[in-house]
């Protein structure tokens, strides 16, 4: 059974990310995020004979914060007013080992990046199109690497993931970028099951 086709008899667990995560670009450092915000439900089935669950996460009840200023840091600082990276996740669905605390998923989504107020962006690029496995275990491509977390007894973790950023519709940003590139998600997440 794949996570997007969930038998009738799933059910639902939350989904929070953490203050501790971070994201890094090409050849970029690392910025320090705060999704504390974020979250969603989650879908799962029961446990099958290898005792590993599927899980989807509906994104259209999937919030993710931006990178802004309120919740992206560069070596310390604030990103600066009107700067604003929008996640909109489309895909965000994969497997837990409940036993091992393992977590698999798939996450595919669009980067968004808007220069000046959210309601009238001075500058706008072109979507970034990124897709990952984020895991538990390790991720490491050309550039980056990094290790994740299983899921603890409370539901705590760390995925990782490592994803090929292809350029875009738009010059400036693939330049400034230096795209194609590497990106590496850092996320602390908690799942909470009753």
């Amino acid at each position: 059974m794949s996570a997007s086709a969930l038998a009738p008899d799933t059910s639902t667990w939350q989904l929070r990310t953490g203050a501790r995560c971070q994201l890094v670009i090409g050849r970029f450092p690392p910025f320090d995020y705060d999704a504390s915000r974020g979250g969603g439900l989650v879908l799962h089935s029961p446990a099958d004979a290898h005792g590993v669950q599927q899980l989807r996460v509906p994104c259209e009840g999937l919030t993710i914060p931006p990178l802004d200023s309120q919740t992206a840091r560069l070596f310390g600082v604030p990103l600066p007013p009107g700067i604003s990276v929008q996640i909109q996740p489309d895909r965000l669905e994969g497997v837990l080992n409940p036993s091992s605390g393992e977590v698999n998923l798939t996450f595919r989504s669009r980067f968004r990046f808007t220069l000046g107020p959210a309601s009238r962006p001075l500058y706008q690029a072109s979507d970034l199109i990124v897709e990952t496995a984020l895991t538990s275990g390790t991720s490491h491509g050309r550039r980056h690497r990094s290790q994740g977390q299983p899921l603890n007894d409370e539901g705590r973790g760390r995925l990782v993931g490592v994803a090929t950023i292809s350029p875009c519709q738009d010059g400036w940003l693939n330049a400034f970028l230096g795209l194609p590139d590497e990106a590496l998600a850092v996320m602390d997440v908690q799942f909470l099951r009753p």
